[in-house]
This record gives C-alpha cells, sequence and structure tokens, in this order.
C-alpha cells in the first residue's frame, strides 16, 4: 500500500535554513517577542498552510486570557494528528520550550504535552517526514527543559518528564536527571511518569542502563504499591522488548492475587506477561472464577483477546467462557455470547444452549438474545433463521443498520448486514418479511443496510426485484443498483435501464459525491455498456482516487482494454502492497489472460501478511488466486503458511480478527483445490 502522506508533510529546505529551525534555537533566548520576527514564517508550513499564523500564537502564550488556546492551536497546527515533524515545529520549538520553562506562561503543562507529541513523532516517523533540522533543535531544547523537573507544579513536572523521555539521544543524561528527581518526588503521579520514562530511555542507554533496569526490579518487590509494581514491569518490559523472564508472572500473579490493580485495566496488566501464554491462560482461567462480576468481565475480554490471537487458544478457553452462558451478571451473559459467535463453528458444541437463549423463556436480557442469533449464524446452525424473521417482521429487529469495525471489545448492536450475509440460503424464508420491511423503510440508513443483505445475497435476492426497482425512483437508488447487479440476469431483464443511465449524470441529492461511481459500475454490469464509466473513470485515472474505479471497469471489460494494458502494468508493478495490487493484478489477467506475470505479484503482496496483519484485502487476493486457478501454483507455500500458523495472521484485538482468519482459511484452503494442491491435512 502506498504511505498515506500525513497532512502537512515536511516542507523541503525550509526549515533548517538561515531563517528558522535549529539557527532559531542556537540565536534566541530572550523574552516572548525576541526573534520571533527574524524566522521567514510565510514559507514553512503546518498542516493547514503556511505558518504565518504561528508568531502570533507564540506571542500570544504569554497572555494569561489567550494562553490555553494559543497552546490548543499550536498543537492542532504544528502537531495536528502525527506522523510528522513540519518545518513550523521545528522553528517554533525554541520559542514553545522558552514559554514552558517560564514560571509565567499559564499553559507550560499544556507546551509540555505539546513538545512531548513532537519530539514522539521525531523518534518514530518516517524520515522523509521529518523536517530538516529537528534532530539538532531537539537536542538544544532538551537541556532548557531539565530545570522544569524541580517546578512546584506536580502537573508540570509529570508533563516534562514524559517529554524528556524521548531524548533518546541524551538517554544516559536523562537517566541520571530523572533518578535525581525520584529521591526528592513523593506525588505518586509523578513518579509513575518517572518510571515509565526510565523504561523507554533504559533502551538507548549504555552507563545508565544498567542501575536502571536494577533499580526497576527493585520496584517490582511486594514493598512498593501495586500500581507501582505493575508500572515497574512495563517500563522493564519497555526497555526490553523481547526480554521473558519468569519474574514477570510472579509480580503479576502476586498483584493479581492481592485484588488491587492501583486503577490499571485487567486486560492491560495481563498484557505485561507478553508472550508467557502459559501464564496468561492460566492466569484467565482463574479470574473467570472470580467472585466479582467486574473482575470476570475483564478476565472474559483478556480470554476474548487470546482466542482473537491463537487458534490454539480455543479449545483451552472456550468451554471456559461458554460457562459463563449462566454467568448472573447478565452482561457477561453478554459477552460470552458474543465471544462464542466470534470464534464460529469451534462453538458448535454450545449451539443447543445459545438456541435456547434467542427468546426470553431462556434470557431475559434482551441483547443477549440478539447476540444468541448472531452466534447461531456464526455456527451455521439454522435455528436462527425462523426467529430472524419474526423480528425482520417485527418493530424491533435487535440490529444495528450500521456494521463497525474499531479495534476493541465493545458490545454495541451488531449489524444487521453482518448477521444476516450468511443466510443467503436461507431466502425463502428471510425474503418475505425483508421485502415488507424494504417497501416500508423509514430511513436512508435502513434502506442501505437492507439493499446490502440483498447484494450480499445475489441471485438468491431475485424475489426481491420489485421492492429494489422500486428503490431507483428514491434517494435509495445507488444501494438498490447495487443489488441488481449482484442478482445479475433477472435483474438486468426487468431493471428500468433508462432510469438507470439518467442517474449517473443525475444522482440523488446530497449523493454527489459518491453515487454516480457506484451507478456507473453497477449500470455497467447490469446492461453490459461501460461506456458512462469509462468516460467517468478514465479522465481521472492517474489521481490517487480515481485508478481504482478505472482499473476495475478495465478488467471488467476484459480483452477490449487491452490498449490500456501498459498502464494496468505499471500500477501492478509500483504498488507492492494493498488493495491496488489485487485490482490490477485482476484487471491485467482478465485483459492479457497472462497469469505467469500476475502471479508472482500478487504472492510478493500477501507473502508479508503470513507472518501477521492480513487485511480483508489479503483475503480477496487469495480468492482470486483461487480463480485463476493451476497456473497460481507459486502461491502454494504462502497459502499453506497461512493455514498452518497458531497466531492468528490477521488484524488482532477486535471482534472481527476471528472471523477475519476464518475467511482467510477458507479462501486459502479454495486456492488450494483449484490450483490442485494437496489441501487435506488443512480440512
Amino acid at each position: 500500500m502506498t504511505p498515506h502522506a500525513p497532512t502537512g508533510a515536511p516542507d523541503d529546505g525550509h526549515s533548517g535554513g538561515p531563517d528558522g529551525g535549529i539557527d532559531a534555537v542556537a540565536r534566541h533566548s530572550g523574552g516572548p517577542d525576541d526573534g520571533i520576527d527574524a524566522i521567514a514564517w510565510d514559507t514553512l508550513r503546518h498542516a493547514y498552510g503556511p505558518a504565518t499564523d504561528v508568531p502570533a500564537q507564540l506571542r500570544a502564550l504569554y497572555r494569561p486570557e489567550d494562553s490555553r488556546t494559543a497552546a490548543d492551536q499550536l498543537l492542532t497546527n504544528i502537531h495536528h494528528q502525527g506522523g510528522t515533524v513540519v518545518s513550523s515545529a521545528v522553528a517554533a520549538l525554541p520559542f514553545v520550550v522558552r514559554a514552558a520553562a517560564d514560571p509565567e506562561v499559564t499553559a507550560r503543562a499544556d507546551l509540555l504535552e505539546l513538545i512531548a507529541c513532537l519530539a514522539h513523532e521525531g523518534n518514530r516517523a518516517k524520515e522523509r517526514w521529518i523536517a530538516p533540522g529537528w534532530a539538532e533543535a531537539w537536542d538544544l531544547a532538551v537541556p532548557a527543559l531539565l530545570p522544569v523537573l524541580h517546578d512546584a507544579s506536580p502537573r508540570v513536572r509529570a508533563a516534562v518528564v514524559e517529554a524528556l523521555s524521548e531524548a533518546w539521544g541524551r538517554a544516559d543524561e536523562m537517566l541520571a536527571a530523572l533518578w535525581t528527581r525520584w529521591s526528592l518526588e513523593s506525588v505518586p503521579e509523578v513518579r509513575d511518569r518517572i518510571v515509565e520514562a526510565a523504561g523507554e530511555l533504559a533502551g538507548h542507554a549504555d552507563l545508565e542502563r544498567a542501575g536502571t533496569v536494577r533499580r526497576l526490579w527493585e520496584l517490582t518487590e511486594p514493598g512498593a504499591s501495586a500500581a507501582l509494581r505493575l508500572r515497574a514491569v512495563e517500563a522493564l518490559r519497555t526497555a526490553d522488548p523481547d526480554g521473558a523472564d519468569p519474574r514477570y508472572a510472579r509480580v503479576v500473579t502476586e498483584v493479581l492475587d492481592g485484588g488491587d490493580l492501583g486503577g490499571r485495566p485487567l486486560t492491560r496488566t495481563i498484557g505485561l506477561l507478553g508472550e508467557d501464554r502459559a501464564a496468561r491462560v492460566a492466569l484467565t482461567g482463574r479470574l473467570l472464577g472470580n467472585a466479582d462480576a467486574s473482575v470476570r468481565r475483564e478476565a472474559l475480554e483478556a480470554v476474548a483477546g487470546e482466542l482473537g490471537r491463537w487458534r490454539s487458544a480455543v479449545p483451552a478457553l472456550l468451554p471456559t467462557v461458554a460457562a459463563h452462558l449462566d454467568d448472573p451478571e447478565p452482561d457477561n451473559r453478554l459477552f460470552a455470547v458474543r465471544v462464542l459467535g466470534m470464534c464460529g463453528a469451534a462453538a458448535r458444541p454450545w449451539a443447543d444452549r445459545l438456541a435456547g437463549m434467542v427468546d426470553d423463556r431462556g434470557e431475559p436480557y434482551p441483547p443477549a438474545r440478539d447476540h444468541a442469533l448472531w452466534a447461531l449464524t456464526r455456527i451455521g446452525d439454522a435455528r436462527c433463521v425462523a426467529p430472524l424473521a419474526r423480528r425482520l417482521a417485527g418493530e424491533r429487529p435487535g440490529f444495528s443498520y450500521f456494521g463497525i469495525h474499531s479495534s476493541g471489545w465493545w458490545t454495541h448492536d451488531l449489524g444487521l448486514r453482518e448477521t444476516l450475509a450468511p443466510l443467503a440460503a436461507h431466502a425463502g424464508v428471510l425474503l418475505p418479511p425483508l421485502r415488507a420491511r424494504l417497501a416500508a423503510a423509514r430511513s436512508a440508513d435502513e434502506t442501505r443496510a437492507l439493499c446490502q443483505v440483498l447484494t450480499d445475497w445475489g441471485p438468491a435476492a431475485a424475489p426481491a426485484l420489485p421492492e429494489l426497482c422500486a428503490l431507483l425512483k428514491t434517494a435509495g437508488a445507488v444501494w438498490a443498483a447495487d443489488a441488481l447487479a449482484a442478482i445479475g440476469p433477472e435483474a438486468a431483464a426487468v431493471v428500468d435501464r433508462a432510469r438507470l443511465r439518467a442517474l449517473i449524470d443525475t444522482p440523488p441529492k446530497g449523493q454527489e459525491a459518491f453515487a454516480p461511481r457506484s451507478l456507473a459500475l453497477a449500470y455497467g454490469r447490469l446492461t453490459g455498456d461501460r461506456e458512462p464509466a469509462l468516460a467517468l473513470f478514465l479522465p481521472h485515472k492517474d489521481t490517487l482516487l480515481g485508478r481504482d474505479s478505472a482499473v476495475t471497469v478495465l478488467g471488467e471489460l476484459g480483452a477490449a482494454s487491452t490498449p490500456y494494458a501498459g498502464w494496468v502494468r505499471e500500477l501492478l508493478h509500483r504498488y507492492p502492497t494493498g488493495r491496488l495490487p489485487l485490482r490490477a493484478g485482476e484487471a491485467l489477467w482478465r485483459i492479457t489472460g497472462r497469469a505467469d506475470e500476475v502471479v508472482p505479484v500478487l504472492v510478493g503482496a500477501i507473502e508479508p501478511f503470513a507472518r501477521g496483519g492480513a487485511r480483508p484485502s489479503v483475503t480477496e487476493t487469495v480468492r482470486l488466486l483461487a480463480g485463476i486457478g493451476p497456473a497460481a501454483h507459486p502461491a502454494v507455500p504462502v497459502l499453506r503458511a497461512f493455514l498452518d500458523a497458531d497466531e492468528r495472521p490477521v488484524e488482532h484485538g477486535s471482534w472481527r480478527s476471528v472471523p477475519d482468519d476464518d475467511a482467510l482459511c477458507d479462501a486459502a484452503r479454495a486456492a488450494l483445490l483449484s490450483i490442485g494442491a494437496d489441501s487435506s491435512r488443512h480440512s
């Protein structure tokens, strides 16, 4: 995937010259106005363009009534969302540091947080996103921050510790200063920040490393508070990320047995065990039996994390989760149902129990009933069908019209689309109430969700053609067109082509930004006439947003797109990861029929993800390889690697981890079968 350029990317040649950057740090050390006007701010950039407003914001820091607002504006402008260090940040740094060290400035803690954010990006962003002169400017700024360690304000002291934790080039000096402050410090918040900073700096230190590690281990002993013991373990793991010391498990177990986590989330605490999977499984198993319902809830979340990461965790932990289908706390039952549903077919031994929870006789808590229905769809149990038909016919479907893709273990309403999408085989039962609901839909969100279900069902949704065709005269036309295209020839025979063609030029009001592209593709798929799509996409084929659509329609045209084969080929080789090689590879294969030049690129695009982090585009690429068939034989090793892994080669940390892994494995098995490779050991 092409790296996304962070907003306000550095402007080469503007931050390290005579008018800014490091020279400003070296020359200016006086009052609030000293040196600001000597910098050509109009040649520097921030997230929103030329940095001409930065001087006024720097001066406003010294006015008590404006100081915090100015600090917030600087954060927005010169840090924004991170990922870069802009040229104006280099030039502004000495003035921000000077204000942060001035006791008369009211926004000092905010400014120190801004400095820490900038230094964080300077240490981690790719070099091409860091403006020239930053490293030198930061190195010169650090000494001016050291005296602030002894400020009267605990909040200021905590903030400066966080900033100094980023002074990696002066790690030994910083550690010596921090431990000196530690000997004087009595405020727990500041002591916590010092421990965190010590862990961050120790990995970059020489002389102070051994002493810091020794001090941190001393802080893990029982005499310290639970919170400090855990923070010290976290710092040690930061200092040595690959370390596997058995004492970590001892400390974490002792703290958990004491029942006081010092306000830390249980999942974060268990995470301190790192790759000690035996200790993690043992701890979570014990905590699931805790008398405190909130502890059981956090333990369930920790178990979800294990199951979402490791395939081998399923037989070890899923039975303990299933036991909580009878938890006296309703939200814990809900969470247990959600975990079982996440694990899909592996939860089949508890299908009877889940089927008994789909009405109020078996489960009094409505959200748990909703999730039980969804879990049955994930398992593939037909007992979900009749209750879902009743839901569709009733006032309360129990499912959201949106799909949520954020990370974490939230238990918001499940999406209607993800619940119904796997049930095309049961369209005969589900379509009558779904069609009635579609005809009476009360909102665009409801219309969109129902049309998306029909799109997923494809030809099985053909009985809904009257409702979908009627939608072409409404604001739901764009989603109806997608569903009609997915249904295929039956839809093509009855659709109002003239109406659909006119919508490309005059889409529903408010949808001008996205509807024409989708409508043009649907029109081409239904009618075979790709001219509207080509006229819409080809003029923008070399733009970031336009090339995906252009490649898609050229691929659908097949051999007729031969004049563009060279352009598609160039895209295929220019962008090695993400969705573009998938789209370009499929298009080129359909245009030329040559798998020999496409397959190696596709294999190269997915091979790195055998080690983890695979997104849905990887699964789509595997499906394409299955479509190519025997000529995709070079993909066999990576397909087997996907299937042989214990650690799921997808993104972890959310409810989608297991479903995404299941989809990848299903696609890999199908590809091996299509290629003609032995897939028996992966069945």
